[in-house]
């Protein structure tokens, strides 16, 4: 492990596989450590990532996604560069999204995002969700093995985002195929037209963009004309981009995070045979096991934010126009706010107070949804399957294993988990 002064956090391959030492060695540093040869201040500390989450007048989400490689026309001078960063904002990466905007305009678009998410819609889609698992087992189970993460994690996830956003069933298998998930050859976004370009998902907006349109034409009783006549808390009636990019943001969003954490989850049962009895027998410890999980293995490696007004976090002066590196993985092993953080417990009294899905104005509003989906494909998994483990044909033996990383330093997750199981029969245990 290089020294993490000099280490380049975002493209030193050798962070892929394992961060955590490097995490550890930086935390040992302070909560909030300047690294000027990356351009960012860095944050491992769980109540500072905290405190900075929740402050959107000190801290912008312009950055969110490229970080230290979000630049402007004109420099970031002053004390105070808030009226920079509302003026040429819009000349950044992604600023059109969710996901880097600031109050009010994030305040506006996640109002109309919250208005599909309701208690009442999670209720319906988790009906679907149970249909869905097993129609994803049955594709794979009899077969005593699968690749875990493009034989169920993705597919599923996708399905249930589909569902929520009242896609008709009919459409789930150009769904399916648009990103690449099913078993007839096809590229991974290329959509009916099977080309990528700049924007992999240009056929998911022009699919939705129909979608909304004709839902405003001719509206029906469906949760496709809800998604089309939502309007934002003052009665304005959104553009139809505007309502696209919210449902293709709970696609990308929703997706990946899910499959990830399903993905951490069956990996840590199949190293750790004695817990799949243990929540076959206590099926109330799911959700707990689920949490857990998340903060060992936050789907959400780095966030960023943009420090608008200079201010002093943990003793350490941060100037204004300063890109924050928040660090949620080693947040989430902070031993100030996690007993012996580095081990899984599966009886940790407050593992749920994680932020893997963030914390603030811009907590993961799919949430909710990203728990059902863990808590029922578990259920399922369990019900029909016994003695899962890691297939040491594609993997190694027990005291050799091997697994590789998506290669980014925002997400952290899996590219293959291959398992193998015993099978039950589908009908004793529906």
């Amino acid at each position: 492990m290089t020294d993490w002064k000099t280490i380049d956090y975002f493209f030193d391959e050798s962070l892929v596989e394992n961060p955590y030492p490097y995490l550890e060695d930086l935390r040992s540093a302070g909560p909030v450590v300047a690294l000027p040869h990356l351009g960012v201040v860095a944050v491992t500390g769980y109540d500072e990532a905290h405190e900075i989450y929740r402050d959107t007048d000190t801290f912008s989400s312009c950055n969110s996604v490229i970080g230290p490689f979000a630049t402007f026309p004109v420099p970031l001078d002053g004390d105070d560069i808030t009226d920079i960063v509302c003026k040429y904002r819009d000349q950044l990466p992604m600023h059109e999204h969710m996901v880097t905007m600031d109050p009010p305009d994030h305040t506006q678009e996640r109002a109309l995002l919250m208005r599909l998410i309701t208690p009442k819609r999670l209720k319906d889609n988790e009906a679907f969700m149970w249909r869905l698992a097993d129609q994803q087992l049955d594709e794979f189970v009899a077969n005593g093995r699968c690749e875990f993460i493009t034989e169920y994690a993705q597919p599923f996830a996708m399905l249930a985002v589909a569902d929520l956003l009242g896609v008709p069933e009919d459409d789930h298998r150009k769904f399916k195929e648009g990103f690449g998930l099913t078993k007839s050859p096809g590229t991974v976004g290329a959509g009916a037209e099977g080309s990528v370009g700049e924007n992999p998902l240009a056929w998911l907006d022009s699919w939705f963009s129909q979608y909304i349109e004709d839902r405003r034409n001719s509206p029906g009783k469906d949760v496709l004309t809800d998604l089309a006549l939502a309007t934002y808390p003052d009665g304005a009636t959104p553009e139809v981009v505007s309502v696209v990019r919210t449902a293709t943001f709970l696609f990308a969003a929703g997706q990946e995070t899910t499959a990830r954490l399903l993905a951490a989850a069956l990996r840590h049962l199949a190293e750790h045979p004695e817990l799949q009895d243990t929540l076959r027998e206590n099926r109330e410890l799911i959700p707990n096991f689920l949490e857990e999980a998340l903060r060992l293995e936050s789907p959400v490696k780095t966030d960023f934010r943009l420090t608008k007004r200079t201010v002093t976090i943990a003793g350490v002066e941060i100037t204004a126009g300063t890109p924050l590196m928040l660090l949620n993985s080693a947040a989430n092993r902070d031993p100030r706010r996690f007993e012996c953080p580095a081990e899984f417990r599966l009886d940790r009294p407050n593992a749920n107070a994680h932020i893997a899905f963030g914390r603030g104005p811009h907590s993961c509003p799919g949430s909710p949804l990203a728990r059902a989906e863990g808590r029922i494909s578990l259920e399922r998994i369990l019900d029909r399957t016994r003695n899962i483990r890691i297939s040491d044909e594609h993997h190694g033996p027990a005291d050799a294993r091997s697994f590789n990383y998506e290669p980014t330093w925002i997400l952290r997750g899996l590219t293959k988990l291959h398992l193998e199981f015993d099978t039950v029969d589908a009908e004793t245990t529906r």
